[in-house]
């Protein structure tokens, strides 16, 4: 059985004896202004209320280290960081006062003989996660306020993001802290005096593999630790720590592009695991506060193979970063610009994201099956995000149905494969939109401005634009939304009218509210910059001419419909169109419901060709 150590060391004891090196493998610097701040706090807190007691920190579980009271950090260096940024900001408040700044330097950097004999000078704190060795190195060397200590890391070309901007954060917060509340040398030594003695922590010290199944146990409910976190520290302990340095890079796959794309980690992971493995719990969904405990369930781990295989499962949640990664920044499953997938990152945007579930389940789909699937997929969620249906309605069908699509991505043969693909567009979105029809249908006859994001608004009007645009010259296949997208929403119904058109349009319509029909859905359509800009405020009467001059069907039909032939593909179109000889409350009602039921054939779903 593994020695398992313990001390009480106080915050002068634990840096004069101690010299502690964060391994790289382990989470990195994470401490926002918010829990400096709150630690910080409640140290002061104790020495208003002229306690003198100790103060109580923590646990610290460390391992022992390559070099005589050397520790690696298991658990505990946030706050172990935070009180050597603390040495750091002291020191040099303390740099009038010789003994002080000699006594809280050497807690700071000190030097110690090697094995070989060999004198060697170290950081009593050295962290060696990416660049921030480098960066704290350059922080105590400086020993200056935390404007020229950012200046000078800047200067020095070290990378700054993520961690290492956490680290200089912190270190200008406890800085400012101290000047706000011990401006003084008196109270300044008062602090120190504090800390020397009273603020203390238990030591945990035990050889690796024990410290992290020890860590594992402590946090297993996720005290102080995410899920991501937690994960990684799960992987580590089924690995020797000759490959820990190995899985820290092949983790940093994970987490780097994830923090580059600023995604939020625990979403993704959310996702990954509703995407790839069967959830077998009563609502058949993981919450974000469940996401450890459904790995550490036995049956769960035994799905996830991370015991047998931890290189296995990281690649495999690496390839699904990449997945996500690349659909949430409108890419396909191939890597490439994919006009299917940038329209329904515009249809979603940054306000719904549980699709992911679903497109995670077919990534290694076929491109063709893959593109038609995600167009089937816009229509689908167009139904449910239009109708402001809540999320909470979806998640356990998504779930569900990655399950299926799962099955259907796995199959080998090419007829069977599409053959399952259509059932599934029938029996889930067919089925789900057609139950939603009427509802949909409501919420656009009463569609103004203020029902969605603007964005969402923006979205309509283009994809109706290039649905008519399409039937008008005979375009079966969609092209990008990108020109669309540029044009400029006008308002038919001028959105600041002359006193004398508002007039005008209240005589002619008694009943209706100038202001409610300038913002309904009916009033919109787009048109090129330059012709918005001269089409104005003015009369419709006068806005017409310049309607004739858009190069887009919706908008010029709404002054006059082009009929060639007898069956031509703009005859066809026309069907659904209408144009108007004036602009009324009863225009705008009825332009409105041609708009929604254009929706239903712009929005729909259509099976795989075999």
């Amino acid at each position: 059985m593994a020695r398992i150590e313990n001390y009480k060391y106080s915050i002068e004891e634990a840096f004069r004896e101690c010299f502690y090196v964060v391994p790289d493998y382990q989470r990195e610097y994470v401490w926002t202004d918010k829990e400096v701040q709150q630690l910080l706090d409640d140290i002061d807190d104790q020495i208003e209320s002229g306690s003198d007691k100790e103060y109580f920190v923590g646990m610290i579980l460390v391992s022992p280290g390559s070099h005589k009271n050397q520790f690696e950090v298991i658990d505990g260096q946030q706050r172990l960081t935070t009180f050597f940024l603390l040495l750091c900001a002291m020191r040099h408040r303390f740099k009038d006062s010789p003994q002080h700044f000699q006594l809280v330097n050497g807690l700071i950097s000190t030097s110690y003989a090697t094995k070989t004999g060999d004198i060697e000078t170290s950081l009593k704190l050295e962290p060696r996660y990416e660049n921030a060795d480098e960066l704290m190195n350059c922080l105590v060397a400086e020993n200056d306020v935390p404007e020229k200590v950012s200046m000078t890391v800047q200067q020095s070309g070290i990378a700054r993001f993520g961690s290492l901007d956490n680290l200089l954060n912190a270190y200008g917060t406890v800085y400012r802290y101290l000047l706000d509340n011990y401006e003084d040398e008196p109270k300044l030594k008062k602090l120190w005096g504090y800390l020397a003695n009273n603020v203390v922590f238990i030591q945990i010290s035990t050889d690796v593999s024990s410290a992290l199944k020890i860590f594992e146990t402590i946090n297993e409910r996720g005290v102080g630790l995410n899920p991501m976190d937690l994960l990684k520290n799960l992987l580590f302990t089924q690995v020797d720590q000759n490959d820990f340095t190995k899985l820290k890079n092949e983790w940093k796959k994970i987490t780097a592009p994830l923090e580059r794309a600023k995604e939020k980690p625990l979403r993704f992971l959310r996702y990954f695991l509703m995407a790839n493995y069967k959830i077998r719990n009563k609502d058949q969904i993981v919450r974000e506060d469940e996401i450890y405990d459904w790995f550490v369930e036995k049956d769960n781990a035994e799905l996830c193979r991370y015991k047998e295989k931890p290189f296995e499962f990281v690649r495999k949640i690496i390839r699904n970063v990449e997945s996500y990664l690349a659909f949430s920044s409108g890419q396909g499953n191939d890597g490439q610009t994919n006009v299917p997938m940038a329209n329904l990152k515009r249809l979603c945007g940054g306000a719904f994201s549980l699709h992911y579930v679903l497109l995670l389940a077919v990534a290694n789909f076929p491109k063709p099956l893959f593109d038609h699937f995600v167009e089937q997929l816009e229509s689908f969620l167009f139904y449910y995000i239009f109708t402001k249906t809540p999320t909470r309605e979806l998640e356990r069908s998504f779930s569900m149905w990655a399950d299926e699509l799962r099955q259907i991505a796995e199959l080998k043969d090419e007829s069977e494969q599409k053959k399952q693909l259509n059932e599934f567009i029938e029996k889930r979105f067919q089925a789900s939109m057609a139950s939603k029809t009427a509802e949909l249908m409501d919420a656009l006859k009463r569609y103004t401005i203020r029902s969605m994001q603007q964005y969402r608004t923006r979205y309509l009007l283009a994809k109706l634009t290039q649905h008519v645009d399409m039937a008008y010259m005979g375009v079966k296949t969609a092209g990008s939304l990108d020109d669309y997208m540029a044009l400029e929403i006008e308002h038919i119904l001028p959105n600041t009218p002359e006193a004398e058109l508002r007039q005008s349009f209240s005589a002619a319509n008694p009943e209706a509210n100038y202001d409610e029909y300038k913002n309904r859905l009916g009033n919109f359509t787009l048109l090129e910059k330059p012709i918005n800009i001269v089409a104005g405020n003015d009369f419709f009467e006068d806005k017409k001419p310049e309607y004739k001059k858009c190069k887009h069907y919706l908008t010029t039909s709404i002054v006059e419909l082009s009929t060639v032939g007898k069956n031509s593909s703009i005859n066809r179109i026309n069907e659904s169109l209408k144009s108007f000889t004036d602009w009324s409350a009863s225009t705008i009602d009825e332009r409105q419901a041609m708009l929604a039921e254009l929706v239903k054939d712009v929005w729909k779903t259509s099976l795989v060709e075999a």
